[in-house]
């Protein structure tokens, strides 16, 4: 069991003025006219492909260009201090997390600017370990601070089981965050994720998620610079229209009555008549879409290990997109038709199936067996998402240096095209063994506080 880690210095980061995410969308408009020339010369007569790629780069312009006023929500003097009162329960669950890590996730929770009223710990039966010195440590810590503590271990029964055998624990509260057990929390990512709730339509806020252990290897810089840019693109231009889709395990929070009201359809989703442990966060975030309005908060910060192996990326991967199909199905159904995120998604998916068409059609017509056809193509979807990633540098880390930070945004292309072959294929075979609902989570610990940062995870935003 590796020993518990010490308290260390927090982090800090800035956000650079929003006038540089609008160069970013003009960067968008031109390669739309470079790419398009170059790809219709590439596919003259499969003029299909060419409108699929334009439609393609529109939506994405669109994107950039909604993203670009995503803007930190503020609450009044009156709401702050409202909210201030609010009370909060963190639900950790634990399943098989390295002792140094799990401490890093809660001293974090006892370092908020708002502290939380309760943080209630399940062990979900780990098969690694008692955890006993990191309870008894956080027992004595939380009493220290005035934070009601609760930590239990249960039989093996899943995410979902574990987050509502804590939520039990304490029933009053406001609001719950629901965290992972590997992810740090900013030192005010609580009280920031509260500010978008001034507004009774507001029922959740996705925080925004960083990648502790980036520093690995490139897999790890791939997957820092990919989840920050779809956080920053696609989500903050759904969260304009009150429509995230997907909250992230890392940190998100809800009404405690998105919980409460639909507790038993969480503990009892079945899928094809077997059980479903995945899409939790998916499902929470649908109930709160179903009541009103569900937005991402740029300020709210934490920081999540993120697997550095290629087992356990593929093995996280192929969960989310089964999870993802799942929960499509879900939202088809139980989604208002009045509402943009049901008329996004079915966007989404069409778009998927004619882009998946025009692939057939350019594989079909040999195009593929050129070879600077090839190295066109991957120019092209290079460029494209080396500007969707630009908006990490919208972000400053204190942990980076300059250096660092343009290591992590040289790896976009490479995102770029582990997408469109690897992931693709993944996605695939995830949409055809989707019947496949278990959880497929780690049988012993993968990572360690070794992979972390130094420092604990603090970040600040100053939007100019």
């Amino acid at each position: 069991m590796t020993a518990p880690s010490q308290e260390h210095a927090p982090l800090g980061a800035t956000r650079v003025p929003g006038r540089v995410r609008w160069v970013l969308v003009a960067g968008a408009g031109l390669d739309i006219v470079w790419a398009t020339h170059r790809l219709a010369f590439l596919v003259t007569g499969h003029s299909p492909v060419l409108w699929v790629y334009v439609a393609g780069m529109a939506f994405l312009v669109w994107q950039l260009a909604t993203a670009a006023f995503d803007r930190p929500a503020v609450a009044s003097p009156d709401g702050a201090a409202r909210l201030a009162a609010a009370r909060v329960a963190v639900l950790v669950p634990v399943y098989n997390e390295a002792d140094d890590i799990l401490r890093g996730n809660l001293e974090a929770l006892l370092r908020q600017t708002h502290p939380p009223a309760a943080v209630c710990v399940v062990d979900d039966g780990s098969t690694t370990g008692d955890y006993a010195t990191v309870r008894d440590w956080f027992t004595e810590a939380a009493s220290r601070a005035g934070v009601t503590s609760t930590w239990q271990r249960q039989e093996n029964g899943g995410k979902r089981s574990a987050q509502v055998a804590g939520a039990r624990t304490y029933r009053d509260a406001d609001f719950y965050v629901t965290v992972d057990s590997d992810t740090q929390l900013d030192v005010r990512a609580i009280e920031e994720s509260l500010q978008p709730f001034e507004d009774p339509q507001v029922q959740s806020v996705a925080g925004t998620i960083l990648v502790t252990n980036y520093r690995t290897n490139v897999l790890t810089r791939m997957q820092e610079v990919w989840y920050l840019s779809m956080q920053m693109v696609d989500r903050a231009a759904l969260s304009r229209a009150g429509a995230v889709l997907v909250n992230s395990g890392g940190m998100a929070t809800y009404r405690a009555a998105i919980l409460w009201d639909h507790v038993d359809e969480y503990l009892t989703e079945t899928f094809r008549g077997r059980p479903v442990h995945t899409s939790d966060d998916s499902l929470l975030t649908l109930f709160a879409q179903q009541r009103g309005r569900t937005v991402h908060q740029p300020s709210a910060f934490a920081f999540t290990a993120m697997p550095s192996t290629f087992d356990g990326h593929r093995r996280q991967q192929l969960r989310w997109m089964r999870g993802s199909f799942l929960r499509s199905g879900t939202r088809l159904r139980s989604l208002p038709l009045g509402r943009f995120s049901y008329w996004y998604h079915v966007a989404r998916w069409a778009q998927y199936a004619a882009a998946t068409v025009a692939l057939v059609v350019v594989l079909a017509s040999g195009a593929l067996l050129n070879p600077m056809t090839i190295l066109l193509g991957a120019c092209i979807v290079g460029s494209v998402q080396l500007i969707v990633a630009s908006t990490y540098l919208a972000l400053r880390r204190n942990d980076q240096t300059t250096g660092q930070r343009l290591a992590v945004l040289a790896c976009a292309p490479l995102v770029g095209l582990w997408s469109v072959t690897f992931l693709r294929v993944l996605r695939w075979y995830a949409m055809a063994t989707v019947s496949n609902v278990s959880w497929g989570t780690r049988q012993s610990v993968e990572i360690t506080g070794r992979e972390a940062p130094a420092q604990r995870p603090v970040l600040a935003l100053d939007d100019a």
